[in-house]
């Protein structure tokens, strides 16, 4: 193992034109995951491989992605990295920043915590300029009541009502330090900060807090919701587009 370096990426990119981060070799689908390990396995002239911080789906978007990989013969000073990737990569993938870690840092397992924003276009005609980075909910959202239902997030709960159904996970408990509704009219940003999420978490739970903007179910009706763990009782999963992955604490 004689000079080999652990390498930690930060890492933005647009979704739209992946199938995810996670690769998904032999499907022929293109992966942000992929992208890089092609990329850093040319400038090593060597097979790379990354771990990521977090597996974001088909069309969600990064503008803080962790990834770390490791070397024993990296040709590029840890300085240099960003601007011989970027110079490689796509205009879609872009590294921000690159350091040197410990040999023991792993980009998932190491995280402490991840904030994810949802962003919704809250106007009767979608903008074409967001239409890929927001969901698009005509009916006005009344904010405030928004709000008052994100705040039962916080706290550690089982939040097994805000996961995918069938995903194979044993413990559904999740800490939220932070449920933050913030109104740019005609935009509404839902900030989450937590120490993991399950499958679809965030997604879903956006969708429950639209029902509460739109006065379909009270605020209150949050607590009632997580306390059930029944996927049945939350909202809709909204689509991918308006999920980005924000920071990876550690």
């Amino acid at each position: 193992m004689c000079g080999m370096k652990n390498i930690k990426l930060t890492v933005a990119y647009d979704g739209t034109n992946y199938h995810g981060f996670q690769e998904q070799r032999g499907t022929g689908l293109a992966t942000v995951q992929e992208v890089l390990e092609s990329t850093l396995s040319k400038i090593a002239k060597d097979t790379i491989q990354v771990i990521g911080a977090g597996r974001t789906d088909a069309g969600v978007h990064a503008w803080g992605q962790v990834v770390n990989f490791r070397s024993g013969r990296w040709p590029v000073p840890t300085e240099k990295i960003h601007l011989a990737m970027n110079a490689l990569l796509p205009d879609d993938i872009k590294v921000l920043q690159a350091e040197e870690v410990p040999l023991d840092f792993h980009a998932r397992f190491s995280a402490t915590a991840k904030t994810y924003r949802y962003s919704i276009y809250n106007h009767r005609v979608m903008s074409p300029l967001h239409r890929l980075y927001c969901y698009h909910e005509p009916r006005l959202l009344d904010v405030r009541a928004m709000q008052e239902g994100a705040a039962y997030l916080v706290g550690s709960h089982d939040f097994k009502s805000f996961q995918a159904q069938g995903t194979p996970v044993k413990d559904t408990v999740r800490t939220i330090y932070r449920a933050e509704i913030l109104s740019e009219p005609p935009l509404i940003h839902l900030y989450l900060r937590g120490n993991g999420f399950l499958y679809n978490m965030v997604r879903i739970i956006t969708g429950t807090l639209l029902d509460i903007g739109m006065g379909k179910i009270p605020p209150s009706a949050m607590a009632q919701i997580i306390a059930a763990r029944d996927r049945t009782l939350a909202g809709t999963t909204v689509p991918p587009q308006g999920l980005c992955l924000m920071e990876v604490e550690y």
